[in-house]
């Protein structure tokens, strides 16, 4: 069983984990238990005691997951980390978004009166982030040479690859990327107060050129967004 001092890293593919794990095998034991098919597994980066785990593409497994490492696993914070597509044309393939927020971008019950992302009884529509987890994130950045941008995370269960889900996403949301998992994950930390983090580097520019650039980019951008959590992590202890 974690601690309230462990952080619980989530990647959605093998691809967004797999150096995390190599880099636990390197600092010590690890231990592996499965839930609800995924296998959470724990261990240390630098000095700081994690539980990484892949949870699968899309809301429903993002949620289940962090539920799970909260629950089961007692973790104090959360940090999400992979791949999205970009919505800012300053944001450039390789570049790296720190969320300060997430938005559904899915949800839509604006029949009713809510606003465009809100969830109906939800007390909020954009789910905050942990400054202090994200800034860690910054700073590592910064002295690994690594650019970052702050700002608005848009998820949903689709994959943007047109201009006009793209145009729409930005219209209503403002956000800087788009992916599926993390404001389900930011969700979940927010109903159970556990501080959360989103780290996404830009594998796409999410405007139909995805076929080209997602097989080309994915591998290259997910190790980049693990690498930068790794250093972050490493400075927490």
């Amino acid at each position: 069983m974690a601690s309230q001092s462990t952080i619980g890293i989530i990647g959605a593919m093998d691809v967004e984990v797999a150096l995390l794990k190599k880099q636990m095998q390197k600092c010590g034991e690890v231990h592996t238990t499965a839930f609800s098919g995924m296998e959470f597994i724990e261990g240390v980066i630098g000095q700081t005691s994690v539980v990484v785990v892949k949870c699968g593409v899309g809301m429903v497994n993002a949620a289940t997951c962090t539920q799970i490492l909260i629950d089961r696993f007692g973790v104090g914070a959360v940090l999400n980390t992979g791949i999205a597509g970009s919505l800012d044309a300053a944001i450039e393939i390789g570049d790296v978004v720190v969320a300060t927020d997430a938005v559904n971008h899915i949800m839509d019950v604006s029949n009713l009166g809510y606003a465009v992302g809100q969830t109906p009884g939800a007390d909020t529509l954009a789910f905050p982030m942990d400054e202090k987890l994200s800034c860690a994130v910054v700073d590592a950045a910064a002295k690994i040479g690594v650019t970052t941008h702050r700002g608005r995370v848009a998820s949903g269960d689709r994959f943007v690859c047109s201009d006009s889900e793209k145009q729409r996403i930005t219209k209503a949301f403002d956000a800087k990327c788009c992916e599926m998992e993390g404001a389900a994950i930011a969700n979940v930390c927010h109903l159970a107060n556990t501080p959360c983090a989103i780290v996404r580097a830009i594998s796409d520019k999410a405007d139909g050129s995805s076929s080209v650039d997602y097989p080309t980019f994915e591998v290259q951008a997910a190790h980049h967004c693990a690498e930068l959590v790794i250093h972050a992590i490493s400075s927490l202890a």
